[in-house]
């Protein structure tokens, strides 16, 4: 078993449950309701809490290459969504700006409800110009450097 298994995963699960912990408080106490795309970027991050915990406490050698191609998977969706806002790329038309007309059974109920969906084409908060979605990228990308790191110190 590699020595500095448990140290990294330890590192990863501690930075994980912070991003997920500003995720959820920028939600509930900074009243910043999450896109569709935002819930899905969270995946990667609760993936990554539970390998962490578990390459911790089982010692897992793989636990680097495994999280590595997770915050890859995540950066990824991240890009997405940054390019969504940019309008690089069509979001999902479930929270994207459209022509005002339901599209969809679930758009008419949404509409009929009164309950507007968030927009995943439409940057809610930004902080030095960079959107929640590109934070999170930067962060997904560190990650994946920091696992890549960790395996080349292994080998």
């Amino acid at each position: 078993m590699a020595p500095t298994v448990r140290p990294f995963a330890g590192f990863v699960f501690v930075a994980s449950a912070l991003v997920l912990a500003a995720a959820l408080a920028s939600q509930y106490w900074g009243g910043l309701a999450p896109c569709e795309l935002c819930l899905k970027e969270r995946w990667a991050w609760d993936a990554a809490l539970v390998v962490a915990a578990v390459a911790f406490a089982a010692r897992l050698r793989f636990a680097p290459p495994l999280l590595a191609a997770i915050f890859a998977a995540g950066a990824a969706l991240a890009f997405y969504h940054v390019g969504v806002e940019q309008h690089w790329f069509a979001g999902p038309s479930s929270c994207t700006a459209g022509s005002g007309g339901a599209q969809t059974v679930e758009d008419l109920r949404r509409q009929i409800l009164g309950t507007e969906p968030v927009l995943c084409d439409q940057v809610q908060w930004s902080l030095f110009g960079i959107s929640l979605a590109g934070w999170n990228l930067i962060a997904s990308l560190a990650m994946t450097l920091c696992c890549l790191a960790a395996i080349r110190r292994r080998a």
